[in-house]
């Protein structure tokens, strides 16, 4: 009996002592990856300062970029997801109140942010959608930065994004997909597109809206990347939309229902979306009608 109280003991010892190595290596493998830096260009945009570019970054910030997602209405910050085991991501507050950055970023802070991913100190943001902002116009991307950079200060402590354990091991694993920097495309400024209802400023909506990022390429649906339980995205392609019409697309957009009426999952955030202009829905609409018609899949 004592011989195999002494053969237990020195099994759990042994099983504690493995977990706590394969812990320290999965904390020294994420931590490599998270301080990993990024040669960057440092680009310098000129920042508007007149009330009609300040309007369309507000615009841009609340209706088309989902800013207000991991920033909150204010720009205050947010804590974005509380993943338990695998961590907390935070939106920081982008205002100059007390707890806020606005008052340490410069404009090509800014930009080195939005169009690649990456800190001033060369490492990759977490769940920032630089391989989504890249798209932006030059004008555009000037115009959010111009409305964020005087956004009124917000007082509020915003905790920093966390991995717990799980998120370390992840991370070390490669199976948490949460740096942006990496998978950010290196790309020019896309040139200004006139904002009318057209599928060409449609298409352009749909690049800096993230669109494609849960309905692929090809705009086709399927899974979405991410936790597991996400609902997938829909086939927006004229094979998928079927017999819907402008009016059906608008309804989903704005109330968040589909053509049957049923509810659309909160995961599509159609109430960002929902706030786009008339004709920037028109000009969607028009998009989508345009690209090939696919099987549903995410190809």
């Amino acid at each position: 009996m004592h011989r195999f109280l002494r053969w237990t003991a020195l099994a759990l010892s042994l099983l504690i002592v493995a977990g706590l190595l394969c812990a320290g290596a999965a904390y020294v493998a994420s931590e490599r990856r998270l301080s990993r830096t990024y040669e960057v260009p440092r680009e310098s945009i000129e920042i508007p300062s007149d009330s009609a570019s300040i309007a369309r970054g507000e615009h841009l910030f609340r209706a088309v970029t989902s800013c207000t997602l991991c920033h909150g209405e204010d720009g205050g910050g947010a804590v974005y997801a509380d993943m338990g085991p695998v961590g907390t991501v935070a939106g920081p507050n982008l205002t100059r109140g007390r707890g806020g950055i606005g008052a340490t970023l410069a404009p090509a802070d800014w930009v080195r942010a939005m169009r690649h991913g990456v800190r001033r100190d060369g490492t990759s943001l977490i769940m920032m959608p630089s391989e989504v902002f890249t798209y932006l116009s030059e004008r555009d991307l000037g115009a959010i930065i111009a409305y964020a950079r005087q956004l009124p200060p917000v007082d509020r402590e915003i905790p920093r994004s966390r991995f717990a354990p799980l998120g370390r091991a992840l991370l070390a694993s490669g199976r948490l997909d949460i740096l942006v920097a990496p998978k950010t495309p290196d790309l020019p400024p896309s040139a200004a597109v006139p904002a009318a209802p057209t599928a060409e400023y449609g298409r352009y909506l749909a690049n800096v809206a993230g669109c494609h990022g849960c309905h692929g390429f090809g705009l086709s649906g399927g899974r979405v990347a991410g936790p597991k339980g996400l609902p997938p995205a829909s086939n927006l392609t004229p094979a998928g939309l079927g017999g819907w019409t402008e009016a059906d697309f608008e309804r989903a957009m704005r109330e968040g229902r589909r053509r049957d009426g049923s509810t659309i999952d909160a995961f599509m955030p159609w109430r960002v979306f929902g706030r786009m202009s008339d004709d920037e829905l028109r000009a969607l609409w028009a998009y989508l009608r345009s690209v090939p018609p696919r099987q549903f899949g995410n190809k």
